[in-house]
């Protein structure tokens, strides 16, 4: 979003916007919310509500301002007053570490990435954001079960993360093509369809 320059952009006049998996988090029942934070599983596919991503995502294709709400990680709910707005753009970036889990929602993505990230620096990276930032206990990774067996469904598999700058800049000129028409995102039509990374 840095490179793409659309962060300083008011939100109706984004051309690029970017949506959380975890504004799609369902809610928890009286049974999980008793659960201790590590039995519960939020890396889990069944942390989310697969039919709200899907309903989200094809309003979205259909040129709809959606709404959707903020998680909170401290308290573990969906702030349902705390609606953030997403309005018809050109390229929505659609980001989760389950996405691809959901087959109707791998259907309605026109180009898929699979991130890749050396194994020690991806543990360490979800110690620090469960312990430190979500105020939860350590949670055993899910990488193994439901990420990586997902990786097949990718079109294209960034190795090194925000590391690799040449697959970065690549992905980024891809865009800003297919923003000034100079190029669809997997021969997607721009008249026709905005297209969902």
């Amino acid at each position: 979003m840095e490179k793409l320059e659309q962060e300083e952009v008011n939100n109706a006049g984004k051309k690029v916007v970017y949506i959380s998996q975890f504004s799609f988090y369902r809610d928890l029942t009286p049974s999980e919310m008793g659960k201790t934070i590590c039995q519960f599983g939020f890396d889990h596919p069944d942390a989310f509500d697969e039919t709200l991503m899907k309903e989200t995502l094809t309003d979205i294709l259909a040129g709809k301002i959606v709404k959707i709400p903020t998680y909170d990680f401290k308290s573990h709910t969906l702030l349902k007053d705390e609606l953030i707005t997403i309005y018809p753009a050109d390229v929505v970036l659609f980001e989760g570490i389950s996405v691809f889990c959901f087959p109707e929602v791998r259907k309605l993505l026109h180009m898929k990435l699979f991130v890749d990230m050396y194994s020690d620096i991806r543990f360490a990276r979800t110690g620090l954001r469960d312990i430190g930032e979500r105020r939860r206990e350590w949670e055993q990774p899910t990488f193994y079960d439901f990420c990586l067996p997902t990786m097949k469904f990718a079109d294209i598999i960034i190795p090194r993360g925000t590391g690799n700058v040449v697959a970065i800049d690549l992905i980024v000129s891809h865009i800003m093509n297919f923003i000034h028409g100079k190029g669809g995102v997997n021969c997607v039509d721009s008249h026709k369809v905005k297209p969902i990374l």
